[in-house]
């Protein structure tokens, strides 16, 4: 069963909240921090992306860039602007999209539980980014960025969370930039505390990771290390544990992760089209946005018109929990055969662009020549990352986009 534990978390004061939390280091580039983080002198970005208060020109893995972040991380501490609740305590973040709003339990995990895989992945890591979030909690001591988990919902949880939202008022309510809102309780009452963490001890056998692997593992993997060097080790010390936010599972909505690829590898547009009737059927849907209706159909942008492309009998195993997902359909019988896209993890060919931009993003990056074609995807379900995490599988690369993402700095785990 899921060791999910309350905590003493290092927070901003009500009144900064919004200008200190920022969206995770991973989904932007150094330009755009520097723009989100502009007339904010508290912003989180300062400490996740801390190149942003060095020389353009810095190696954004540079020995500089952790110092700076180690810096300004006791910075922000000196000021105020980040202070440790007395007690350990559970929060609740909720996040609102288009009306729809998630309720999520901050709490810490524990390391065990990712080693052992009570904690269940869906994604392989690779080595380099999990090395840079390694260094960044290391050297800073602290889990600062949260993990997105999952959790087979618990109607007992869902009343306690219930019975907070509606009748206390939100430690912080505010609405980001991106139009989302941001809403973060702070469960007060011991017995809530008690019972929550209970509840997860006896009725979550297994959680998930929806978004964060990378931090996942870098954080198991330095409390593994601090455990190993600790000659008086005893498993309670906050190094065993690391932040999460845990969603019930029937609250979440996966949407689609979509693919841009820079050349047709040499194929003339009639010759990919001949080529993609063998396993699909092929309509020209013309200029106006097409996005795919169900599984097995997929939308291509080429040369300023949309198609169906609808997956032949045949060309996939509905049996098997990644045969079926459109993402290998995709990889199996396009990028792979015909376009000489062989590993999706280091191809400087393709690019991968998030639903919540929209298909309009695939016909902008097409239409100014960076790219030459666009394929979208019907998005997976949360049953299917379930299914797949459960068989002890892996998705191909960039197959989930879970939006909203969370913002970091509402809440930090200290490792000391």
């Amino acid at each position: 069963m899921a060791i999910v534990k309350p905590f003493r978390g290092l927070r901003p004061p009500r009144d900064i909240a919004k200008d200190l939390a920022c969206l995770p280091y991973d989904v932007m580039n150094t330009s755009e921090a520097i723009k989100m983080a502009k007339g904010k002198e508290c912003s989180l970005l300062h400490i996740t992306r801390s190149e942003i208060d060095l020389p353009a020109d810095t190696d954004t893995h540079s020995e500089e860039v952790y110092k700076k972040s180690v810096e300004n991380f006791d910075k922000w501490q000196k000021k105020g602007w980040l202070v440790q609740d007395k007690t350990p305590v559970f929060y609740i973040y909720a996040q609102t999209m288009k009306g729809r709003t998630q309720y999520g339990i901050v709490g810490c995990a524990s390391i065990d539980d990712y080693l052992n895989g009570i904690i269940k992945k869906h994604e392989l890591t690779r080595p380099d980014k999990e090395q840079d979030r390694m260094i960044h909690v290391r050297v800073n001591n602290a889990n600062i960025e949260p993990v997105f988990f999952a959790y087979p919902a618990v109607k007992e949880i869902d009343d306690i969370v219930n019975k907070i939202v509606t009748t206390e008022k939100p430690e912080y309510d505010f609405v980001s930039e991106d139009g989302f809102g941001h809403h973060f309780w702070v469960v007060k009452k011991a017995e809530s505390n008690k019972h929550i963490e209970k509840l997860f001890a006896e009725k979550v056998p297994y959680t998930y990771v929806a978004d964060g692997h990378h931090r996942t593992a870098a954080a198991a993997l330095v409390g593994k290390e601090k455990r190993e060097n600790n000659p008086v080790h005893n498993g309670t010390e906050e190094y065993n544990f690391f932040l999460s936010v845990h969603f019930p599972d029937n609250q979440l909505q996966i949407i689609d992760y979509n693919r841009t690829i820079k050349d047709l590898n040499g194929l003339s547009t009639q010759e990919l089209l001949s080529r993609l009737n063998k396993g699909f059927i092929v309509e020209e849907k013309g200029k106006r946005i097409y996005k795919p209706k169900r599984l097995h159909n997929f939308s291509m942008y080429l040369e300023g018109n949309w198609y169906s492309l609808t997956a032949k009998e045949g060309t996939f195993n509905d049996s098997d929990p990644i045969g079926i997902l459109d993402v290998t359909i995709l990889t199996n019988q396009i990028l792979s055969p015909i376009l000489d896209i062989q590993d999706l993890r280091r191809s400087k060919r393709i690019d991968f662009i998030g639903g919540i931009r929209g298909l309009g993003e695939l016909r902008k990056r097409v239409d100014s020549g960076e790219m030459k074609v666009a394929f979208a995807l019907y998005p997976v379900s949360m049953k299917q990352l379930i299914s797949i995490a459960d068989s002890g599988n892996i998705m191909p690369p960039k197959s989930t986009w879970f939006e909203p993402k969370l913002r970091s700095g509402l809440v930090i785990h200290l490792l000391a």
